[in-house]
Protein backbone atom coordinates (compact mmCIF):
# COMPACT_ATOMS: atom_id res chain seq x y z
CA UNK A 1 0.00 0.00 0.00
CA UNK A 2 0.84 3.62 -0.67
CA UNK A 3 -0.43 7.23 -0.46
CA UNK A 4 -1.19 9.27 -3.33
CA UNK A 5 1.66 11.67 -1.89
CA UNK A 6 4.08 9.59 -2.47
CA UNK A 7 3.15 7.98 -5.97
CA UNK A 8 2.99 11.53 -6.94
CA UNK A 9 6.43 12.25 -5.75
CA UNK A 10 7.61 9.45 -6.74
CA UNK A 11 6.66 9.49 -10.43
CA UNK A 12 7.71 13.23 -10.78
CA UNK A 13 10.83 12.27 -11.27
CA UNK A 14 10.02 10.38 -14.49
CA UNK A 15 8.42 13.68 -16.24
CA UNK A 16 4.74 13.05 -14.34
CA UNK A 17 2.77 16.30 -13.17
CA UNK A 18 0.12 16.84 -11.01
CA UNK A 19 -2.78 18.85 -12.58
CA UNK A 20 -5.77 18.38 -10.33
CA UNK A 21 -6.19 16.84 -6.73
CA UNK A 22 -9.61 16.47 -5.61
CA UNK A 23 -8.83 14.03 -3.66
CA UNK A 24 -6.66 14.19 0.00
CA UNK A 25 -3.12 13.64 -0.54
CA UNK A 26 -2.87 10.69 2.20
CA UNK A 27 -5.68 8.77 0.39
CA UNK A 28 -4.01 4.94 0.29
CA UNK A 29 -4.16 3.37 -3.28
CA UNK A 30 -3.95 -0.77 -2.94
CA UNK A 31 -4.51 -1.88 -6.68
CA UNK A 32 -3.81 -0.70 -10.43
CA UNK A 33 -6.05 -0.98 -12.99
CA UNK A 34 -4.95 -0.67 -17.04
CA UNK A 35 -7.89 0.69 -19.37
CA UNK A 36 -8.80 -1.79 -21.47
CA UNK A 37 -12.37 -1.31 -23.73
CA UNK A 38 -12.69 -4.89 -24.69
CA UNK A 39 -13.17 -6.19 -21.27
CA UNK A 40 -16.84 -6.64 -20.86
CA UNK A 41 -16.04 -6.71 -17.04
CA UNK A 42 -16.28 -2.96 -14.92
CA UNK A 43 -12.79 -2.45 -14.24
CA UNK A 44 -12.19 -1.32 -10.34
CA UNK A 45 -9.11 0.09 -8.93
CA UNK A 46 -7.06 2.89 -7.06
CA UNK A 47 -4.65 3.90 -10.06
CA UNK A 48 -6.15 4.02 -13.37
CA UNK A 49 -3.64 3.85 -16.28
CA UNK A 50 -5.31 5.44 -19.34
CA UNK A 51 -3.29 3.79 -21.71
CA UNK A 52 -3.92 4.73 -25.28
CA UNK A 53 -6.73 7.13 -24.24
CA UNK A 54 -5.69 10.86 -25.56
CA UNK A 55 -8.11 12.51 -24.40
CA UNK A 56 -7.62 13.56 -21.01
CA UNK A 57 -11.45 14.30 -20.41
CA UNK A 58 -12.11 11.18 -21.63
CA UNK A 59 -9.32 9.51 -19.46
CA UNK A 60 -11.14 11.04 -16.62
CA UNK A 61 -14.60 9.63 -17.19
CA UNK A 62 -13.12 6.32 -17.86
CA UNK A 63 -11.21 6.69 -14.42
CA UNK A 64 -13.90 8.08 -12.51
CA UNK A 65 -16.22 4.51 -13.81
CA UNK A 66 -13.67 2.79 -12.20
CA UNK A 67 -13.80 4.75 -9.26
CA UNK A 68 -10.06 5.00 -9.16
CA UNK A 69 -8.52 7.94 -6.83
CA UNK A 70 -5.89 9.05 -9.55
CA UNK A 71 -5.46 8.88 -13.29
CA UNK A 72 -2.56 9.00 -15.23
CA UNK A 73 -3.06 9.80 -18.82
CA UNK A 74 -0.11 10.89 -21.43
CA UNK A 75 -0.19 14.39 -22.85
CA UNK A 76 1.55 17.92 -23.13
CA UNK A 77 -1.50 20.01 -21.91
CA UNK A 78 -3.12 20.84 -18.46
CA UNK A 79 -6.41 19.37 -18.72
CA UNK A 80 -8.89 22.08 -19.84
CA UNK A 81 -12.00 23.73 -17.46
CA UNK A 82 -14.26 20.72 -18.73
CA UNK A 83 -12.03 18.17 -17.57
CA UNK A 84 -11.11 19.75 -14.40
CA UNK A 85 -15.04 20.17 -13.18
CA UNK A 86 -15.20 16.21 -14.19
CA UNK A 87 -12.45 15.08 -12.53
CA UNK A 88 -13.86 16.69 -9.53
CA UNK A 89 -17.06 15.75 -9.49
CA UNK A 90 -15.42 12.53 -9.81
CA UNK A 91 -12.96 12.97 -7.33
CA UNK A 92 -10.45 12.08 -9.59
CA UNK A 93 -7.10 13.32 -8.93
CA UNK A 94 -4.78 13.67 -12.86
CA UNK A 95 -1.67 13.38 -13.60
CA UNK A 96 -0.18 14.19 -16.64
CA UNK A 97 2.74 12.24 -18.02
CA UNK A 98 5.54 13.42 -20.54
CA UNK A 99 4.79 11.54 -24.00
CA UNK A 100 7.86 10.93 -23.88
CA UNK A 101 8.01 8.46 -21.04
CA UNK A 102 7.02 4.75 -22.15
CA UNK A 103 3.96 3.44 -20.67
CA UNK A 104 6.14 0.25 -19.82
CA UNK A 105 8.41 1.85 -17.68
CA UNK A 106 6.00 3.91 -15.81
CA UNK A 107 3.84 0.97 -15.66
CA UNK A 108 6.69 -0.87 -13.84
CA UNK A 109 6.81 2.15 -11.48
CA UNK A 110 3.20 2.08 -10.73
CA UNK A 111 2.73 -1.88 -10.02
CA UNK A 112 6.13 -1.86 -7.59
CA UNK A 113 4.97 0.74 -5.62
CA UNK A 114 1.10 -0.27 -5.61
CA UNK A 115 1.07 -3.52 -5.27
CA UNK A 116 4.28 -4.37 -3.89
CA UNK A 117 4.58 -1.75 -1.86
CA UNK A 118 8.14 -1.48 -2.05
CA UNK A 119 11.12 0.93 -3.23
CA UNK A 120 14.54 1.59 -3.15
CA UNK A 121 16.74 4.19 -1.83
CA UNK A 122 16.65 5.46 -5.47
CA UNK A 123 12.29 6.04 -5.30
CA UNK A 124 12.48 2.73 -7.48
CA UNK A 125 12.66 -1.23 -7.25
CA UNK A 126 12.09 -3.69 -4.08
CA UNK A 127 13.07 -2.88 -0.90
CA UNK A 128 10.85 -3.32 2.65
CA UNK A 129 13.23 -2.58 5.05
CA UNK A 130 11.02 -0.26 7.20
CA UNK A 131 8.42 -3.05 7.18
CA UNK A 132 11.61 -5.41 8.43
CA UNK A 133 12.29 -3.07 11.25
CA UNK A 134 8.35 -3.13 12.06
CA UNK A 135 8.32 -6.71 12.19
CA UNK A 136 11.78 -7.04 14.06
CA UNK A 137 10.58 -4.45 16.69
CA UNK A 138 7.10 -6.28 17.18
CA UNK A 139 9.09 -9.81 17.51
CA UNK A 140 11.81 -8.19 19.98
CA UNK A 141 9.51 -5.97 21.95
CA UNK A 142 12.03 -3.18 21.58
CA UNK A 143 12.60 0.37 18.83
CA UNK A 144 15.09 -1.21 15.72
CA UNK A 145 17.68 0.88 13.66
CA UNK A 146 18.75 -0.75 10.58
CA UNK A 147 22.13 1.42 9.06
CA UNK A 148 24.68 0.89 6.84
CA UNK A 149 28.46 0.11 7.13
CA UNK A 150 28.88 4.42 7.01
CA UNK A 151 26.69 4.60 10.29
CA UNK A 152 23.87 5.68 7.90
CA UNK A 153 20.36 5.39 8.69
CA UNK A 154 18.38 2.87 6.26
CA UNK A 155 15.47 2.38 8.47
CA UNK A 156 14.06 2.59 11.34
CA UNK A 157 10.99 0.43 13.36
CA UNK A 158 7.83 3.14 13.60
CA UNK A 159 7.94 1.70 17.74
CA UNK A 160 9.02 5.13 19.86
CA UNK A 161 8.38 3.63 23.42
CA UNK A 162 11.46 4.78 25.58
CA UNK A 163 12.69 6.12 22.72
CA UNK A 164 16.34 7.57 24.01
CA UNK A 165 18.48 10.80 22.54
CA UNK A 166 20.46 9.06 20.56
CA UNK A 167 18.07 7.18 18.72
CA UNK A 168 15.90 10.22 17.99
CA UNK A 169 19.16 12.66 16.91
CA UNK A 170 20.06 9.32 15.10
CA UNK A 171 16.81 8.97 12.80
CA UNK A 172 16.32 13.19 12.71
CA UNK A 173 20.27 13.63 11.25
CA UNK A 174 19.88 10.07 9.44
CA UNK A 175 22.90 9.41 10.60
CA UNK A 176 24.56 7.86 13.96
CA UNK A 177 26.08 11.42 15.91
CA UNK A 178 29.73 11.94 15.85
CA UNK A 179 30.42 11.85 19.21
CA UNK A 180 28.62 8.46 19.36
CA UNK A 181 30.15 7.14 17.04
CA UNK A 182 33.53 8.09 18.33
CA UNK A 183 32.14 6.24 21.52
CA UNK A 184 31.83 3.07 19.51
CA UNK A 185 34.71 3.37 18.10
CA UNK A 186 36.59 3.11 21.67
CA UNK A 187 34.73 0.71 22.93
CA UNK A 188 35.29 -1.68 20.11
CA UNK A 189 32.09 -1.88 18.58
CA UNK A 190 32.88 -1.60 15.22
CA UNK A 191 35.79 -3.82 15.31
CA UNK A 192 33.34 -6.46 16.96
CA UNK A 193 30.93 -5.56 13.73
CA UNK A 194 33.70 -6.04 11.33
CA UNK A 195 34.72 -9.83 12.75
CA UNK A 196 31.97 -10.94 14.31
CA UNK A 197 28.73 -12.55 13.29
CA UNK A 198 27.03 -12.74 17.25
CA UNK A 199 25.03 -10.19 18.93
CA UNK A 200 26.79 -7.44 20.62
CA UNK A 201 25.42 -5.49 23.50
CA UNK A 202 26.64 -1.72 24.13
CA UNK A 203 26.70 -0.44 27.63
CA UNK A 204 24.84 2.36 28.42
CA UNK A 205 26.04 5.82 28.35
CA UNK A 206 23.88 8.17 30.13
CA UNK A 207 26.21 10.74 29.71
CA UNK A 208 25.74 10.80 25.46
CA UNK A 209 21.73 9.90 26.35
CA UNK A 210 22.36 6.29 25.51
CA UNK A 211 20.55 3.60 27.32
CA UNK A 212 22.25 0.46 25.74
CA UNK A 213 21.84 -1.18 22.45
CA UNK A 214 22.06 -4.82 21.26
CA UNK A 215 23.88 -5.25 17.91
CA UNK A 216 24.55 -6.95 15.14
CA UNK A 217 26.42 -7.36 11.68
CA UNK A 218 24.53 -7.55 8.64
CA UNK A 219 27.03 -9.73 6.08
CA UNK A 220 27.04 -10.94 2.02
CA UNK A 221 29.51 -13.35 2.47
CA UNK A 222 32.66 -11.78 3.57
CA UNK A 223 31.52 -8.24 2.91
CA UNK A 224 29.69 -6.10 5.78
CA UNK A 225 26.75 -4.23 4.20
CA UNK A 226 25.39 -2.94 7.51
CA UNK A 227 24.07 -3.28 11.48
CA UNK A 228 20.86 -3.41 13.12
CA UNK A 229 20.42 -1.47 16.20
CA UNK A 230 18.32 -2.94 18.72
CA UNK A 231 17.40 -0.10 22.30
CA UNK A 232 17.75 -2.00 25.05
CA UNK A 233 18.44 -1.58 28.67
CA UNK A 234 20.03 -4.75 29.40
CA UNK A 235 20.94 -7.78 27.09
CA UNK A 236 18.13 -9.55 25.32
CA UNK A 237 17.22 -13.05 26.37
CA UNK A 238 18.81 -16.40 24.30
CA UNK A 239 15.38 -16.83 22.34
CA UNK A 240 15.02 -12.72 21.03
CA UNK A 241 19.37 -12.92 20.46
CA UNK A 242 18.75 -16.07 18.58
CA UNK A 243 15.67 -13.58 16.12
CA UNK A 244 18.03 -10.82 16.07
CA UNK A 245 21.09 -12.92 14.60
CA UNK A 246 18.65 -14.82 11.98
CA UNK A 247 17.16 -11.91 11.41
CA UNK A 248 20.51 -10.02 9.95
CA UNK A 249 20.58 -12.51 7.07
CA UNK A 250 17.29 -11.23 6.31
CA UNK A 251 18.05 -8.10 6.39
CA UNK A 252 21.34 -8.97 4.20
CA UNK A 253 19.35 -10.46 1.51
CA UNK A 254 17.15 -7.25 1.26
CA UNK A 255 20.32 -5.00 1.40
CA UNK A 256 21.33 -7.10 -1.69
CA UNK A 257 18.51 -6.60 -3.74
CA UNK A 258 18.55 -2.59 -2.65
CA UNK A 259 21.82 -2.37 -3.77
CA UNK A 260 21.53 -4.64 -6.94
CA UNK A 261 18.40 -2.12 -8.00
CA UNK A 262 19.88 0.79 -7.14
CA UNK A 263 23.57 0.24 -8.95
CA UNK A 264 21.58 -0.70 -11.88
CA UNK A 265 19.06 2.75 -11.46
CA UNK A 266 22.47 4.84 -11.61
CA UNK A 267 23.87 3.31 -14.88
CA UNK A 268 21.17 4.06 -16.65
CA UNK A 269 21.19 7.96 -15.24
CA UNK A 270 24.76 8.04 -15.31
CA UNK A 271 24.75 6.99 -19.45
CA UNK A 272 21.53 9.43 -19.91
CA UNK A 273 23.44 12.29 -17.98
CA UNK A 274 26.63 11.53 -20.24
CA UNK A 275 24.62 12.11 -23.15
CA UNK A 276 23.53 15.13 -21.98
CA UNK A 277 26.80 16.17 -21.44
CA UNK A 278 28.53 15.24 -24.80
CA UNK A 279 25.84 16.56 -26.58
CA UNK A 280 23.01 14.62 -27.81
CA UNK A 281 19.98 15.51 -30.79
CA UNK A 282 17.13 14.11 -28.32
CA UNK A 283 18.58 15.99 -25.44
CA UNK A 284 14.99 16.75 -24.45
CA UNK A 285 13.56 13.61 -24.23
CA UNK A 286 16.96 12.36 -22.07
CA UNK A 287 15.90 15.22 -19.53
CA UNK A 288 12.23 14.03 -19.75
CA UNK A 289 13.65 10.44 -18.91
CA UNK A 290 15.92 12.12 -15.99
CA UNK A 291 13.16 13.93 -14.75
CA UNK A 292 14.81 16.89 -15.41
CA UNK A 293 12.39 19.88 -16.04
CA UNK A 294 13.51 22.05 -19.42
CA UNK A 295 15.24 25.32 -18.52
CA UNK A 296 18.72 26.56 -17.36
CA UNK A 297 20.97 24.56 -15.66
CA UNK A 298 24.85 24.67 -14.20
CA UNK A 299 27.22 21.35 -14.15
CA UNK A 300 29.56 20.84 -11.57
CA UNK A 301 32.64 18.70 -11.63
CA UNK A 302 33.48 17.18 -8.11
CA UNK A 303 36.09 15.47 -7.29
CA UNK A 304 37.34 13.39 -3.58
CA UNK A 305 39.95 11.93 -2.02
CA UNK A 306 40.98 10.95 1.00
CA UNK A 307 45.11 11.64 1.12
CA UNK A 308 46.69 9.65 -1.85
CA UNK A 309 43.32 7.36 -1.74
CA UNK A 310 41.46 8.78 -4.61
CA UNK A 311 38.82 5.89 -5.49
CA UNK A 312 37.04 4.99 -2.28
CA UNK A 313 35.97 8.62 -1.55
CA UNK A 314 34.53 9.44 -5.20
CA UNK A 315 32.41 5.87 -5.13
CA UNK A 316 31.20 7.63 -1.66
CA UNK A 317 30.59 11.21 -3.25
CA UNK A 318 28.87 9.45 -6.01
CA UNK A 319 26.62 7.42 -4.21
CA UNK A 320 25.72 9.94 -2.03
CA UNK A 321 24.95 12.31 -4.98
CA UNK A 322 22.76 9.49 -6.42
CA UNK A 323 20.92 8.92 -3.44
CA UNK A 324 17.85 9.99 -2.47
CA UNK A 325 14.26 9.37 -4.60
CA UNK A 326 13.94 11.44 -7.74
CA UNK A 327 11.88 13.98 -6.79
CA UNK A 328 14.13 14.68 -3.96
CA UNK A 329 17.38 15.46 -5.67
CA UNK A 330 18.14 18.54 -7.40
CA UNK A 331 20.26 17.08 -10.19
CA UNK A 332 21.52 13.79 -12.10
CA UNK A 333 24.79 12.73 -12.01
CA UNK A 334 27.46 10.68 -13.78
CA UNK A 335 31.00 8.96 -12.49
CA UNK A 336 33.24 9.15 -15.70
CA UNK A 337 37.21 8.93 -15.02
CA UNK A 338 37.79 10.42 -11.58
CA UNK A 339 35.48 12.90 -12.04
CA UNK A 340 31.40 13.16 -10.90
CA UNK A 341 29.65 15.16 -13.16
CA UNK A 342 26.18 17.01 -11.61
CA UNK A 343 23.18 18.52 -14.13
CA UNK A 344 21.51 20.96 -11.75
CA UNK A 345 18.33 22.97 -12.63
CA UNK A 346 18.84 26.60 -12.29
CA UNK A 347 21.28 29.15 -12.82
CA UNK A 348 21.93 30.71 -8.78
CA UNK A 349 25.21 29.99 -7.95
CA UNK A 350 24.65 29.62 -4.40
CA UNK A 351 22.41 26.94 -4.69
CA UNK A 352 25.24 24.69 -6.52
CA UNK A 353 27.73 25.65 -3.78
CA UNK A 354 24.94 24.60 -1.47
CA UNK A 355 24.82 21.62 -3.03
CA UNK A 356 28.15 20.67 -3.06
CA UNK A 357 28.28 21.92 0.27
CA UNK A 358 25.64 18.62 0.85
CA UNK A 359 28.03 16.26 -0.72
CA UNK A 360 30.45 17.45 1.81
CA UNK A 361 29.07 17.67 4.80
CA UNK A 362 27.57 13.63 4.11
CA UNK A 363 30.75 12.21 3.59
CA UNK A 364 33.43 11.35 6.28
CA UNK A 365 35.53 14.29 7.78
CA UNK A 366 38.51 12.86 6.56
CA UNK A 367 37.39 13.26 3.18
CA UNK A 368 38.79 16.45 0.58
CA UNK A 369 36.01 17.90 -1.73
CA UNK A 370 36.83 20.12 -4.46
CA UNK A 371 34.47 21.21 -7.20
CA UNK A 372 33.66 23.54 -10.28
CA UNK A 373 30.71 24.92 -11.46
CA UNK A 374 30.26 25.61 -14.62
CA UNK A 375 28.00 28.64 -16.34
CA UNK A 376 24.48 28.89 -16.44
CA UNK A 377 23.52 26.85 -19.56
CA UNK A 378 20.11 26.18 -22.06
CA UNK A 379 20.02 21.83 -22.68
CA UNK A 380 22.55 22.69 -25.32
CA UNK A 381 25.12 24.19 -23.95
CA UNK A 382 25.44 21.38 -21.41
CA UNK A 383 28.84 20.49 -23.13
CA UNK A 384 30.33 23.79 -22.75
CA UNK A 385 29.17 23.95 -18.87
CA UNK A 386 30.94 20.90 -18.32
CA UNK A 387 34.20 22.00 -20.04
CA UNK A 388 33.94 24.75 -17.65
CA UNK A 389 33.35 23.40 -14.55
CA UNK A 390 36.49 21.32 -15.71
CA UNK A 391 38.40 24.30 -16.09
CA UNK A 392 36.82 25.64 -12.68
CA UNK A 393 38.02 22.51 -11.39
CA UNK A 394 41.49 22.45 -12.07
CA UNK A 395 41.86 25.94 -10.48
CA UNK A 396 41.84 24.21 -7.23
CA UNK A 397 45.42 22.79 -8.19
CA UNK A 398 47.08 26.68 -8.60
CA UNK A 399 45.32 28.22 -5.84
CA UNK A 400 47.62 28.00 -2.96
CA UNK A 401 44.84 27.38 -0.44
CA UNK A 402 41.32 25.51 -0.77
CA UNK A 403 37.76 27.65 -0.87
CA UNK A 404 34.63 27.45 -1.74
CA UNK A 405 33.46 26.00 -5.05
CA UNK A 406 34.95 28.25 -8.50
CA UNK A 407 31.93 28.87 -10.59
CA UNK A 408 32.66 30.14 -14.39
CA UNK A 409 31.04 33.13 -14.56
CA UNK A 410 33.11 34.58 -11.40
CA UNK A 411 36.27 33.19 -12.59
CA UNK A 412 36.62 33.05 -16.77
CA UNK A 413 39.78 35.87 -16.27
CA UNK A 414 41.54 32.98 -14.17
CA UNK A 415 40.61 30.60 -16.31
CA UNK A 416 41.56 32.17 -19.16
CA UNK A 417 45.07 32.78 -17.92
CA UNK A 418 44.91 28.83 -17.17
CA UNK A 419 44.13 28.34 -21.05
CA UNK A 420 47.17 30.74 -22.39
CA UNK A 421 49.24 28.95 -19.86
CA UNK A 422 48.46 25.88 -21.24
CA UNK A 423 49.08 26.58 -24.49
CA UNK A 424 52.71 28.07 -23.58
CA UNK A 425 53.30 25.04 -21.33
CA UNK A 426 53.04 23.16 -24.92
CA UNK A 427 55.34 25.43 -26.56
CA UNK A 428 53.74 28.02 -27.95
CA UNK A 429 54.87 30.94 -25.59
CA UNK A 430 57.12 33.37 -27.18
CA UNK A 431 60.79 32.57 -26.89
CA UNK A 432 61.95 36.28 -27.87
CA UNK A 433 60.19 39.57 -27.49
CA UNK A 434 60.34 42.13 -24.49
CA UNK A 435 59.78 39.82 -21.59
CA UNK A 436 61.90 37.59 -22.66
CA UNK A 437 65.20 39.56 -23.20
CA UNK A 438 64.11 41.86 -20.11
CA UNK A 439 64.07 38.47 -17.90
CA UNK A 440 67.45 36.93 -19.63
CA UNK A 441 68.59 40.59 -18.47
CA UNK A 442 67.17 40.36 -15.21
CA UNK A 443 69.03 36.61 -14.55
CA UNK A 444 72.32 37.96 -15.79
CA UNK A 445 72.56 41.62 -14.05
CA UNK A 446 70.53 40.97 -10.84
CA UNK A 447 68.08 43.81 -11.72
CA UNK A 448 64.08 43.77 -11.25
CA UNK A 449 63.09 45.19 -14.96
CA UNK A 450 59.97 42.49 -15.13
CA UNK A 451 58.94 43.07 -12.25
CA UNK A 452 58.65 46.58 -12.20
CA UNK A 453 56.92 46.97 -15.84
CA UNK A 454 54.05 44.32 -14.30
CA UNK A 455 53.59 46.80 -11.65
CA UNK A 456 53.62 49.60 -14.36
CA UNK A 457 51.26 47.81 -16.49
CA UNK A 458 48.60 46.57 -13.85
CA UNK A 459 48.87 50.37 -12.54
CA UNK A 460 47.70 51.48 -15.96
CA UNK A 461 51.36 53.67 -15.63
CA UNK A 462 50.54 55.15 -12.17
CA UNK A 463 53.90 55.75 -11.39
CA UNK A 464 53.43 56.59 -7.69
CA UNK A 465 50.95 53.31 -7.25
CA UNK A 466 53.71 51.55 -8.86
CA UNK A 467 56.66 52.32 -6.75
CA UNK A 468 54.31 51.73 -3.67
CA UNK A 469 53.62 48.57 -4.53
CA UNK A 470 57.57 47.62 -5.22
CA UNK A 471 58.68 49.86 -2.40
CA UNK A 472 60.50 52.69 -4.23
CA UNK A 473 60.46 56.06 -5.36
CA UNK A 474 58.56 57.21 -8.03
CA UNK A 475 61.72 58.14 -9.57
CA UNK A 476 63.03 54.79 -9.32
CA UNK A 477 60.28 53.57 -11.75
CA UNK A 478 61.04 56.17 -14.10
CA UNK A 479 65.02 55.37 -14.14
CA UNK A 480 64.08 51.76 -14.74
CA UNK A 481 61.57 51.96 -17.60
CA UNK A 482 64.47 54.46 -19.23
CA UNK A 483 66.85 51.68 -18.64
CA UNK A 484 64.37 48.61 -19.86
CA UNK A 485 63.77 50.52 -23.34
CA UNK A 486 67.81 50.22 -23.92
CA UNK A 487 67.44 46.41 -23.43
CA UNK A 488 64.39 46.08 -25.46
CA UNK A 489 62.25 48.50 -27.49
CA UNK A 490 59.39 48.22 -25.15
CA UNK A 491 56.74 50.89 -27.59
CA UNK A 492 54.75 51.74 -23.89
CA UNK A 493 53.01 54.37 -26.24
CA UNK A 494 50.68 51.53 -28.60
CA UNK A 495 47.77 50.03 -26.42
CA UNK A 496 47.98 46.62 -28.24
CA UNK A 497 51.91 46.30 -27.34
CA UNK A 498 50.77 46.67 -23.63
CA UNK A 499 47.91 44.43 -23.78
CA UNK A 500 50.51 41.87 -25.36
CA UNK A 501 53.22 42.21 -22.71
CA UNK A 502 50.60 41.97 -19.38
CA UNK A 503 49.04 38.98 -20.56
CA UNK A 504 52.42 37.26 -21.49
CA UNK A 505 53.39 38.57 -17.95
CA UNK A 506 50.09 37.12 -16.77
CA UNK A 507 51.07 33.68 -18.45
CA UNK A 508 54.41 33.56 -17.57
CA UNK A 509 53.80 33.70 -13.72
CA UNK A 510 51.50 30.86 -11.95
CA UNK A 511 51.12 33.08 -8.77
CA UNK A 512 50.41 36.73 -10.51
Amino acid sequence: MVTLDRLVNVLGGYGARLCCCPVAREAALRDVVVDDPADPRGLRGDVYLAVGVDSVLEAIERAAAARASVVLVRGANPPGPEAVAKAEDGQVAVLLVDPEVSWGQLAGVVYGLVLEGRETESGRGPTDLFALADSLADALGSAVIIEDQLSRVLAYSSRQQGADRVRLETILGRRVPDEVRELFERRGVFAHLAGSDEPLFVEPAPEHGLTGRMVVAVRAGRETLGSIWVECEEPLSDVRRTVLHDSSRTVGLHLLRSRASADLERQVESDLVIRLLEGTPDAAAVLSRLGLPPGRFRVVALQAHIADERHAALLLAFERATTGFGWSRPGRSTLFSNTVYTVLPGEDVDTARAWVDGIRDALPAQVTVAAGIGAPASTAELPASRRESDECLALHDVRPKPGAPVAYDESWDDILILRLRAAAAAGRAPARGPIADLARHDAANSTSYVATLRAWLETQGDLTEAAERLGVHPNTIRYRLRKMADVTPLRLDLPAKRLAMIIELAVADPQA
